[in-house]
């Protein structure tokens, strides 16, 4: 998987509290090193509610979370000499997760999402442990947090468990600089007192969706820079296989008005624009009444893709205004269970997106294989080879792409419908939205390397029409990859560092950057 280093505090300052957070709030804390700021009103509503949550410690009546056990063992009414115990008790054995560790970015967008939560004044957690929480996100510390233990419901217990119990002093965390250590050391380096949790405080700090929803927040982001990349590839291939661009006029899309396919249609047009390789064939000569539909259709799945991605846009900005806890400090001071904290709206449309940048790559795979198969490239050598037999050209380059889009199509595979009881029945249908999170994250992965093979690929194929000009834009493309030493067709070389620098182009927003820098914005 692509990893991004963090930066540290190259970014103004999040505030939480105030307002909603965006993804772009969330990518700054996540992936920038953005500082967070707790707004004062936000404060003053914490220590509102937090009194609320003291008025019931002493209550003869069992108050879910403050005077009773948690799930199944909800049943027994704690005394007040071991309630602090109970918070204790609940972190340590929730942060029970297993396997790899989970990437830092995803770590630091989950307790963001947690403390903006906190922050809400519904969960009744005491301002000082809000602000410590906060200050530990600020110091760079990230809790280890492993790959298993979340079912998406009550919420991605484990992980914030992991995060919890780093609070308390406890487990491992890795510093600023990625170091690991145990929780305690940090602590006293970043001069952050361990917090000793009171009454719901555990609760508060365990019970929300903020991992997955984290995970959707930066797949969001990522994924509406890659779909204007499909489209750039896409524009790129087409010109390369002496494709129509006749096919994505505005008219024509408009007659199936999809708004995602329109601006992938125009990306298209945009990207194809003045291009000589286009208007060579544009004669009586050229008999092809029609283009395969890896390309002429390539609008409609990338611009499918856009609307999906949208409608998950939509349901991650309802997450990032919600306050998910169980349960909960009312408005009018009420104390109230609920079932906000399952994680199926954010399930389904994690696996939504898996689904759509699965098509997506298979689509851009079939692009590239056209190129390699001289009774489909229309000119080009057998696999883009300087001497075909002697050279291989870009043969494996394709069995590396379709590879990765093989893998995609087993991620699409949904994991919302999927369901195992907890909790002695108590939990008897959860969501597996942090699944469904993982796995994306490795799909969105895998689609920018098969775009990155494709513009590789496409801007081989375009040199090779030579003495024929590209348009402009692709020919940006085809200059950038020139300048990084990737895509110049000549005798067989190491093929592997290529398309890695294309990979690097693409996830970097190079490719869309130099394109841009030509047609101006995309849509």
């Amino acid at each position: 998987m692509t990893t991004r280093a963090p930066a540290r505090h190259e970014h103004p300052p999040v505030t939480v509290g105030a307002g909603p957070l965006t993804v772009e709030d969330v990518v700054a804390v996540a992936r920038k090193g953005a500082r967070v700021h707790l707004d004062e009103g936000a404060l003053a509503e914490v220590r509102r509610t937090r009194e609320v949550v003291r008025s019931l410690a002493d209550d003869a009546k069992p108050h879910y979370g403050i005077s009773t056990g948690f799930g199944a063992l909800a049943t027994r009414h704690i005394p007040v000499e071991l309630r602090h115990r109970l918070q204790r008790s609940l972190v340590r054995s929730h942060a029970g997760g297993s396997g790899p560790q989970v990437e830092r970015e995803v770590v630091r967008a989950l307790m963001l999402l947690r403390a903006a939560t906190l922050a809400t004044g519904r969960t009744g957690i005491r301002e000082e442990t809000l602000r410590a929480y906060v200050a530990m996100l600020d110091a760079g510390i990230t809790p280890v947090v492993h790959e298993y233990g979340s079912l998406g419901c009550s919420g991605d217990l484990a992980p914030l468990a992991h995060c919890a119990l780093a609070l308390m002093g406890e487990g491992d965390v890795r510093d600023a600089t990625g170091t690991s250590m145990p929780a305690a050391k940090a602590l006293a380096a970043a001069g952050i007192a361990p917090v000793e949790l009171e009454e719901k405080e555990g609760l508060s700090l365990v019970n929300g969706t903020d991992g997955m929803l984290g995970m959707l927040c930066l797949a969001v982001h990522d994924l509406r820079s890659l779909l204007v990349v499909a489209d750039i590839a896409a524009g790129m291939s087409v010109e390369g296989l002496l494709g129509s661009d006749d096919v994505f006029a505005a008219d024509l899309q408009s007659l199936r008005p999809h708004p995602g396919v329109a601006a992938s249609a125009q990306n298209i047009r945009t990207v194809m624009a003045h291009s000589p390789i286009r208007a060579s064939h544009r004669t009586d000569a050229c008999t092809r009444v029609q283009d395969a539909y890896s390309l002429r259709c390539a609008p409609q799945v990338a611009g499918g893709a856009r609307d999906t991605l949208e409608h998950a846009a939509r349901v991650a900005a309802a997450e990032l205004v919600a306050a998910v806890d169980n349960p909960v400090v009312t408005t009018d001071g009420r104390v109230e269970s609920n079932g906000s904290f399952h994680g199926a709206p954010v399930a389904y449309v994690l696996d939504f997106l898996a689904v759509v940048a699965a098509d997506v790559a298979s689509m851009s795979e079939r692009r590239t294989d056209r190129f390699l198969d001289p009774a489909r490239s229309h000119g080009l050598p057998a696999f883009l080879a300087d001497d075909p037999g002697v050279d291989s050209g870009h043969m494996i380059a394709q069995y590396t792409q379709a590879a990765v889009v093989s893998e995609m199509k087993r991620l699409a595979a949904p994991a919302s419908v999927d369901s195992i009881p907890s909790s002695a029945m108590q939990e008897d249908h959860v969501s597996m939205g942090w699944s469904a999170a993982r796995k994306l994250r490795r799909s969105v992965d895998g689609l920018s390397r098969v775009l990155a093979v494709e513009v590789l690929t496409a801007a081989r194929g375009i040199a090779l029409r030579a003495p024929l000009e590209p348009a402009p834009a692709t020919g940006a493309v085809v200059a950038a990859l020139r300048s990084a030493g990737a895509g110049v067709p000549g005798p067989d070389r190491f093929l592997a560092p290529e398309i890695d620098v294309a990979n690097r182009l693409v996830v970097d927003g190079t490719v869309r950057r130099v394109v841009e820098g030509v047609t101006g914005p995309l849509a």
